[in-house]
């Protein structure tokens, strides 16, 4: 063994010799392969093409960060298991977000994430507007185009940032040390800053972007429209707005509504699909229609197509909307597991009662789309043993596509046994929850099988493979739809010349959209939501007469429900606090405030920063 250790290290030494004895003093001389840096790719048109495109990855991270957006509000908690028949009344929640309590602090992850990943974007944004005067090989036109869709950006950046904190730092050039200085700017300023970027967006993005997903002239006055309709309401009186802001977010919205026709069917703007995963729908989607003006992209275009890498939040790099709303099908009776069929549902968004009953189950449209209501036997089930409330030794089989549960609607519940189960001594062979015993309520509860609520499925995509796999679907930001109830609440605020009339006449084109076949019919919704025992119903068809904040934001809620904007709707007609304590199902130990009209500022950006960044009352 010696011997060959001692061979090893003789002929090593004499390696090294070799090697010393053959170098040069060229060996040293350094020899780039290239002496481009980001300084000097920037200045080229390519450069600052690449610029602007790293700008947009981003807002699939922001907009999949919609915690603080959905949950906690009037229709969306954080988890099921809430109804008080199944918890007699007492449960706290362990999630926060829907009671508000002492928890709900400036540590919360929520807060911080959502924080670093909008000021990251504004950052690159602010390095693309920075830059931009240094490319000098760049059609003049072409590069105003590209710096207006960052502006437009970073004023969608910054329009989430204020509203959720109110006065927020406001970095308006390229950081290129590191800086500790990052005074908060007073809201209205940030107001000004933003109306100023989208101006200058709207008079030189185009009306057809080069590439799909781009920025265009009417994501800026669809903008515009939001942000004149949100100064105008004049949150604490720190935003400059007057009644002048409800005339522009009018005029705007008018804009869009000429421009942006509705889609003929509302179940158009979304993926196609069947309520039964057995005779699912494989063919084409709806990845694009005339009404959508601004949507986040999934799509295989160069433009958006890459995950970025400095965030892992969507690391498959899609949608994952289809994913994220409770109720689950996995537990049916005859399901087979962790499959595409009804897919993995996370259940991160969780439907409150009182969204259910705020629909007309027998013509809205919306409510069909919106909620899967029958669940299926995907498998086959011998000798199925439900809990022995009616007969000890019941036992009921299942073939493959029997209906095993039944949501009834809120407005036509079992009136009798004989309606319901045959679990609970009644007639039929699957399972018949009515409103009142969603989230829980059902008598069957330790059968090993899930009986909850319906399906929240607006966004659900078939074919997605199980498991952390990602949509392919545009997630929707602004769309026409919404202009019209800009226009609404603008013009019940006090706003004047709408083109097509009052309020109730904009509302209604949104309304009969989702009525059908049934255009011009009385819909009606249950008067309290809030009772999910109530029968007694209203109307939502709107009138000169019964218009209202509240009667928007109940179509806003059965319209837009899921989408990116529902916290913003309630803070920003100042019905949170309100609606959250009327409707929303965890009271037990519910501490929402007014303190809560704004977040937290979190706490690791003041303990950064220097001098330290005030927080905000409250926290």
């Amino acid at each position: 063994m010696k011997s060959i250790y001692s061979k090893s290290k003789f002929l090593i030494a004499a390696g090294l010799l070799l090697v010393s004895a053959g170098c040069k003093d060229s060996f040293l001389d350094e020899n780039p392969k290239t002496t481009l840096t980001t300084d000097v790719y920037y200045k080229t048109e390519a450069g600052f093409e690449d610029l602007v495109r790293a700008c947009y990855p981003l807002l699939r991270n922001i907009h999949q960060n919609r915690i603080l957006v959905l949950n906690g509000t009037d229709i969306f908690s954080s988890q099921p298991g809430w109804n008080p028949s199944a918890v007699n009344g007492k449960e706290t929640p362990p999630v926060l977000l829907d009671v508000y309590d002492n928890r709900f602090n400036a540590a919360i992850p929520e807060v911080q994430t959502l924080w670093q990943l909008l000021y990251a974007e504004i950052a690159r944004t602010n390095t693309a507007i920075s830059r931009a005067d240094g490319i000098t090989t760049m059609a003049q036109a072409l590069k105003d185009t590209r710096v207006a869709e960052v502006k437009f950006l970073r004023a969608l950046c910054f329009f989430y940032a204020v509203q959720h904190w109110g006065d927020i730092p406001m970095p308006l050039a390229e950081i290129t040390t590191p800086q500790k200085n990052f005074p908060r700017v007073a809201s209205a300023e940030v107001y000004k800053q933003i109306i100023a970027d989208l101006l200058d967006c709207e008079a030189k993005l185009p009306a057809t972007a080069s590439n799909y997903g781009r920025i265009t002239k009417g994501a800026a006055q669809f903008l515009l429209a939001r942000v004149y309709l949100t100064r105008g309401w004049n949150f604490n009186n720190a935003l400059g707005g007057t009644n002048a802001d409800f005339d522009l977010a009018l005029q705007y919205a008018d804009k869009i509504i000429d421009t942006y026709p509705l889609a003929s069917s509302y179940k158009d703007l979304f993926p196609k699909r069947s309520d039964n995963p057995l005779t699912q729908y494989t063919g084409a989607q709806n990845d694009k229609n005339a009404e959508i003006i601004f949507a986040v992209q999934y799509n295989s275009d160069i433009l958006t197509n890459k995950t970025d890498p400095a965030f892992t939040q969507d690391a498959a790099g899609g949608n994952d909307l289809h994913s994220r709303f409770g109720p689950s099908g996995e537990g049916f009776i005859g399901s087979k597991g962790r499959t595409t069929d009804y897919n993995r549902s996370v259940g991160i968004h969780q439907v409150n009662t009182a969204a259910y009953r705020m629909f007309d189950p027998d013509i809205d449209t919306r409510y069909a789309h919106n909620f899967v209501s029958v669940g299926y036997s995907l498998s086959a089930v011998k000798d199925y043993k439900p809990l022995p409330l009616s007969n000890p030794n019941l036992k009921v089989s299942f073939a493959v596509g029997d209906t095993v549960l039944v949501c009834r609607p809120w407005n036509n519940p079992t009136k009798s046994t004989a309606e319901r189960g045959v679990d609970l001594g009644g007639t039929k062979n699957y399972a018949v929850v009515n409103t009142y015993e969603y989230g829980g309520g059902y008598p069957i509860d330790n059968s090993g099988y899930n009986i909850q609520a319906p399906l929240m499925w607006k966004f659900w995509q078939p074919g997605i493979p199980y498991g952390d796999a990602y949509g392919t679907f545009n997630e929707a930001v602004f769309r026409a739809a919404e202009a019209y109830l800009i226009a609404a609440e603008a013009i019940v605020k006090g706003a004047k010349g709408g083109k097509l009339g009052g309020a109730e006449v904009y509302y209604n084109k949104v309304l009969d959209r989702a009525l059908g076949t049934k255009k011009g019919a009385d819909p009606k919704c249950a008067a309290a939501p809030e009772d999910q025992k109530s029968l007694a119903a209203v109307s939502y068809r709107a009138t000169a007469a019964n218009i209202s904040v509240d009667l928007i934001l109940d179509e806003r809620a059965r319209e837009l429900m899921g989408e990116y904007n529902r916290w913003f709707d309630l803070k920003r007609t100042g019905k949170l606090v309100e609606r959250v304590k009327k409707y929303n199902p965890w009271v037990k130990g519910q501490a929402i405030s007014d303190i809560h009209y704004l977040r937290p500022i979190p706490q690791s950006e003041i303990d950064l920063s220097f001098p330290k960044m005030t927080q905000n009352p409250g926290y």
